[in-house]
């Protein structure tokens, strides 16, 4: 999937997607959760084992 088709299928802006992607801009859980839904991938599984405070 490209970022823009990604960007699209989340209901996000492409540039957003392309600065999380680029580690310029942190993800906001909401963004997530759109992300998630259109990769059709678990939240719950996607950040399982990340330690606290990370």
């Amino acid at each position: 999937m490209s970022q823009e088709g990604l960007a699209h299928e989340a209901g996000l802006d492409r540039s957003y997607v392309g600065r999380i992607e680029r580690g310029e801009h942190n993800l906001t859980f909401a963004a997530l959760v759109k992300l998630c839904r259109a990769m059709k991938c678990d939240v719950a599984a996607l950040t399982n084992g990340i330690p606290a405070g990370t």
